[in-house]
């Protein structure tokens, strides 16, 4: 039984359907049909049962996909202990951030592509948060302040942010100098997220109401820029913005508390040598540039 057909027939399962894991393994979708046809034929049973919307696994299927997964984790395992210390080979698929993804981690991701040639590296950018089981990715890189969850977080580097709102709308509205002025204000948001605060030595939380909201944070510093309302965006957003004038600190007493820059994986006793190494080099670009707005030079 070939390995790469039990990887096939994973990615399947996990992804709901032969195209779409057609597209995360690279290959046509008649290729990973046959693959599928072989391993049934070879086994003697129905492991998907094929619907209009994709694939559902059998009792068969969903028994088997357990047993295939761990064999291709035990072989990639087996794989990574006998490589040279310095090489890495297989697929190592992430999920980044659309917001600023593109332009400061590109360059780590090729960096890593450069010295590994042997690794496939996909990539896939959005500000939706995957889930990194069903979806079958490695590891994502998030920025911000972490939700509670079940996955294994590592945090690469810091993450500063600012309140800012336009000259405009601070004219037109005054601009917020507490935390609970900001009731008051049009607040730009990703969702209904709370907005935290340090005061002294202790962390104020408020939850501020507005009528914009975009998840993604280029597209709130321009709601902002217009004069919409008073939005929490990274430096890395907005440092160029509040150079040039066009969006102005509110709020400088009561600077939001730092976030950070997490590699994130699903649970398990050890992380894969892949996701490791990329964590190393993303610990490696924020010691040589500590603010997230400075690794896009590291190129």
């Amino acid at each position: 039984m070939d390995i790469e057909d039990l990887r096939t027939f994973v990615e399947v399962a996990d992804a709901g359907g032969v195209s779409p894991a057609a597209r995360r393994l690279g290959i046509s979708k008649s290729i990973a049909s046959r693959t599928l046809a072989r391993l049934e034929a070879e086994l003697g049973v129905q492991l998907l049962a094929r619907t209009t919307r994709g694939a559902a696994l059998t009792e068969a299927g969903a028994l088997f996909r357990e047993h295939a997964a761990k064999a291709c984790a035990e072989i990639d395992q087996a794989r990574e202990a006998l490589q040279p210390e310095g090489e890495l080979r297989g697929r190592l698929r992430i999920a980044l951030p659309l917001t600023f993804g593109p332009t400061h981690f590109a360059s780590v991701l090729a960096e890593l592509a450069v010295r590994h040639p042997h690794l496939q590296v996909h990539t896939y950018y959005s500000d939706r948060f995957v889930d990194l089981v069903n979806e079958g990715f490695d590891c994502a890189i998030r920025a911000g302040y972490l939700a509670d969850s079940s996955l294994v977080a590592r945090c690469v580097g810091p993450l500063h942010g600012k309140l800012v709102a336009s000259p405009a709308y601070i004219a037109a509205n005054g601009a917020p100098e507490t935390p609970e002025e900001l009731a008051q204000h049009e607040a730009l948001m990703q969702g209904t997220e709370p907005w935290q605060f340090v005061d002294g030595d202790k962390v104020v939380t408020v939850r501020p109401q507005g009528r914009f909201k975009a998840d993604n944070g280029t597209a709130l510093a321009v709601a902002a820029i217009a004069g919409l309302g008073v939005a929490w965006l990274p430096d890395a957003i907005v440092e160029e913005h509040v150079a040039n004038g066009t969006l102005q600190v509110v709020m400088p007493r009561y600077p939001p508390p730092s976030a950070g820059i997490y590699v994130i994986r699903p649970p398990g006793r050890h992380p894969s040598r892949k996701v490791r190494v990329l964590t190393e080099l993303l610990i490696e670009c924020f010691d040589q540039a500590p603010h997230l707005d400075r690794i896009r030079t590291r190129a």
